[in-house]
C-alpha cells in the first residue's frame, strides 16, 4: 500500500471519529404528576426522550443489565417493566397496593417493594412474575434497601417511625430500630457495615451499625436563613468511595453534604424546590436531584460541590436512576 493511500485512510479515520456522535450516559427521572419518565443526556444536560407510563410513577430502578426499567406506578398498583431500548411497557409485576419504593436484591431477581397502604413488604420474583411472600411491617412503609451481600432487607415505616430489619433467607423481621418521625429512605454503605435512615418530620438522619443494629450517630441539619420546620430529609446517596453522603432536605431546597467519618455537615448546596431524590452520573462526576415543586432536576458538579444547571423535566419529578450507555 502506498504512503499516499495510507495517509488518505488515516485522514478518513480521523474525520470519521470527529463526526461520529458521542454516546452519553443517561439519567432517567419519574414525574409523578405527569405520569411520565424522561431521559436526560449527561453530556448535553438536556431531556432527550419522554415516555408515558402508569399512574403516579415514583421509585424507579434498572435491572442489572440495564435492559429493563422497573417503575413503581403507585396509583396503578403495579410495578411496570419497561424495555429500555424501545420505551415500551412490557408487562406489570404484581406489587401489592400503592407501591412507592423498592430495592432490587443483588441476585438481580427479587424485588422488595414497600406497600404504603397495606403495611406490608412484598417480595416479587421478576423472572416468574409472581409474589414470593408478603411481610407484615409497620404503618405506611416507604423506604426500601437490601444489603450488598443480600442477607438483609430494610423497610422504613413512616407512621411507626421504625426501620425494620428483615432476614432475606426466612423473610422475617429480626430487629426494629426506632428513628425520628416519618422515616423516608434507607441506604447501605458499599461495604454493608452502615445503614443510613432519613426522618423527614424529625429532621434528622440516623446511622446504624449493621452487625448489631446499634445507633452510631444522629445528624441534625441547620441551614442559615431556613426555618427548621422546612428541613425535611428524604433521599440519601453515598458517593463512590463512601466518603461523602448527600441528603435531600425537601422544602429546605438544599442538599446537605456530610462527611461519613465525622458525620459533620461540610456544605449545603442550594437546588430546586422540594428536593426528593438523587442519582449520581455513572462516571461519578455529577449528582442529579429531583425537585418536585419546581418541576426540574438540578445538576451538581461534584468537584465544585455546586449546582450548575436546572433542567425542566415535568410535573413533580420524584425518582431518579442512572444508566451507563456502554452496556
Amino acid at each position: 500500500m502506498s504512503r499516499f493511500i495510507r495517509k488518505k485512510l488515516f485522514l478518513a479515520a480521523v474525520l470519521s471519529s470527529l463526526t461520529s456522535p458521542t454516546i452519553a450516559d443517561e439519567i432517567w427521572v419519574s414525574n409523578e404528576k405527569s405520569d411520565t419518565v424522561v431521559v436526560i443526556d449527561t453530556k448535553t444536560l438536556e431531556v432527550v426522550r419522554e415516555y408515558e407510563v402508569g399512574e403516579r410513577p415514583r421509585g424507579i430502578a434498572f435491572s442489572q443489565d440495564y435492559k429493563h426499567l422497573y417503575i413503581c406506578a403507585s396509583d396503578s398498583d403495579a410495578v411496570q417493566v419497561m424495555d429500555v431500548e424501545s420505551g415500551e411497557i412490557l408487562y406489570d409485576l404484581p406489587s401489592g397496593e400503592d407501591p412507592e419504593q423498592f430495592a432490587l436484591h443483588p441476585n438481580g431477581r427479587l424485588l422488595y417493594i414497600a406497600n404504603e397502604d397495606d403495611a406490608i413488604t412484598t417480595v416479587v420474583d421478576t423472572e416468574t412474575r409472581k409474589v414470593v411472600t408478603q411481610i407484615n411491617v409497620g404503618v405506611e412503609p416507604e423506604g426500601m434497601a437490601v444489603s450488598p451481600d443480600g442477607m438483609v432487607s430494610i423497610t422504613t415505616s413512616e407512621t411507626t417511625n421504625m426501620a425494620h430489619w428483615i432476614d432475606t433467607q426466612t423473610n422475617t423481621i429480626f430487629a426494629n430500630s426506632l428513628v425520628d418521625a416519618r422515616p423516608r429512605h434507607a441506604e447501605f454503605t458499599a461495604d454493608g457495615k452502615r445503614l443510613w435512615v432519613s426522618s423527614e418530620i424529625g429532621g434528622t438522619v440516623t446511622v446504624f451499625k449493621t452487625d448489631d443494629q446499634s445507633e452510631l450517630s444522629k445528624i441534625v441539619f441547620e441551614i442559615p436563613g431556613v426555618h427548621p420546620d422546612k428541613v425535611q430529609p428524604v433521599g440519601v446517596e453515598l458517593n463512590q468511595d463512601n466518603s461523602l453522603a448527600f441528603v435531600a432536605l425537601g422544602p429546605a431546597n438544599h442538599i446537605a453534604v456530610v462527611d461519613t467519618t465525622s458525620y459533620e455537615v461540610i456544605k449545603y448546596i442550594l437546588v430546586g424546590k422540594r428536593v426528593w431524590h438523587m442519582a449520581f452520573s455513572p462516571d461519578g462526576t455529577q449528582l442529579f436531584t429531583t425537585n418536585g415543586v419546581s418541576g426540574d432536576v438540578s445538576v451538581i458538579d461534584l468537584d465544585k460541590l455546586e449546582a450548575i444547571k436546572a433542567i425542566k423535566v415535568g410535573r413533580f419529578p420524584w425518582g431518579a436512576a442512572a444508566r451507563p450507555t456502554d452496556n
